[in-house]
């Protein structure tokens, strides 16, 4: 393995101050910490070349990549406990602020490995929604065949591919499902990590089957999110303790997501600026305000991939980065403005920052109205790059 110091080889950045207890739970425990033994193998070192170049903390990186090499591996190997068969399939929940944790991150991480090893699984087996008990048993369900006319007919030829990996992004939703009257969720979920032979409903006119499933979930959710949905039943029933809650946070400010020379960069100057406003934008705003604008970074770059755009520029400028951000402060301000009193005051506080004021100067001499918009179009699409950061 890669000799990194996985304990202490990256920069924490704390999540939202909470208070110091509620409902029961101590706020002032400390932050778990993954011992080095866990990145054993290869496991350990997919996580340590990744780490480097990644904002995503280094346990959200090796549950992904072991739930994900699990669900590749299928249905064949297995540990025997008396008659239970153990397989690879696995079930984590990753608990972290919502936007800063870097949970999508380190998906997108590992899902790149993935896509070389087994692209047909990225492909077809990754989906999302755990809507119903129904839905998940359908999405590994078998051929359904029916008599017609004294002839039987292949009316739906199912799945052939029984791994199925859930990428849940909003796991407070798939909770909140098994409180649903009727629901067969929660059954259904518990069967699928115990790897039953079949997984049914029981509905008379249109039953579906699934045979010999192979099922696997990573779920995203935030803590409070956890505390709330998660109810006494659930813990008590045996649903919850087929998960691997793990605790997971930022593990470090990458203004440009780590290295990639396939891509192109700012300018210089744009470079610096970005790089001196960074902090700022990842700081967050606290209460409900935060929560709708948390996505500060990745919306301020997002528009200024589109100004640098327009402008047909072949890297994003400080004139671009200005823009943006002169267009990001006026969404928050409008955002205070519509949700202020949901935070407890008509007008929610405002933080001081550098970002607040407009530009000192803007050129606006460029020439974009002389240029037809459909041939920026045109010429951006065929190009075939991308104005990444």
């Amino acid at each position: 393995m890669m000799g990194i110091d996985f304990s202490g080889g990256f920069e924490e950045m704390p999540d939202q101050p909470e208070p110091t207890k509620s409902n029961g739970h101590d706020r002032d425990a400390a932050w778990p910490v993954l011992e080095p033994a866990a990145y054993h193998g290869l496991a350990g070192e997919v996580v340590a070349r990744i780490l480097p170049d990644t904002e995503s903390d280094p346990a959200a990186l090796l549950l992904q990549y072991l739930v994900s090499f699990g669900s590749c591996v299928g249905r064949q190997p297995y540990y025997l406990i008396e008659q239970d068969r153990h397989f690879a399939n696995l079930f984590t929940v990753l608990v972290g602020q919502t936007s800063k944790s870097r949970k999508g991150t380190s998906a997108g991480r590992i899902r790149a490995i993935f896509n070389v090893a087994d692209p047909d699984w990225v492909r077809e087996r990754i989906l999302g929604g755990m809507s119903s008990g129904e839905g998940v048993i359908s999405a590994v369900r078998d051929p359904v065949y029916a008599i017609r006319k004294g002839v039987e007919e292949l009316i739906d030829a199912g799945v052939s591919d029984k791994r199925l990996l859930l990428d849940e992004r909003e796991f407070f939703q798939a909770l909140a499902v098994l409180k649903r009257e009727g629901s067969i969720l929660s059954r259904v979920i518990r069967d699928a990590w115990d790897c039953c032979e079949r997984l049914a409903t029981l509905t008379k006119h249109s039953p579906t089957r699934a045979t010999q499933p192979f099922i696997s979930i990573v779920g995203h959710i935030t803590a409070d999110e956890l505390r709330q949905a998660l109810d006494h039943t659930s813990m008590a029933n045996g649903y919850a303790n087929r998960f691997l809650f793990a605790c997971v946070k930022r593990s470090k400010l990458l203004p440009h997501g780590g290295r990639n020379v396939e891509r192109l960069t700012m300018t210089k100057a744009a470079d610096q600026h970005w790089q001196d406003i960074y902090p700022t934008l990842s700081q967050g705003l606290p209460g409900l305000l935060g929560a709708i604008t948390d996505r500060a970074e990745a919306q301020t770059i997002r528009l200024a991939l589109v100004y640098a755009l327009l402008d047909q520029a072949q890297q994003i400028d400080v004139v671009h980065i200005d823009a943006a951000l002169a267009l990001w402060n006026f969404c928050v301000a409008s955002a205070r403005y519509v949700f202020g009193d949901l935070v407890g005051n008509p007008v929610a506080p405002t933080r001081s920052c550098a970002l607040c004021a407009p530009p000192a100067r803007m050129d606006c001499r460029a020439p974009i109205w002389s240029t037809c918009l459909v041939e920026i179009c045109q010429r951006t699409r065929l190009t075939q790059r991308s104005l990444r950061c």
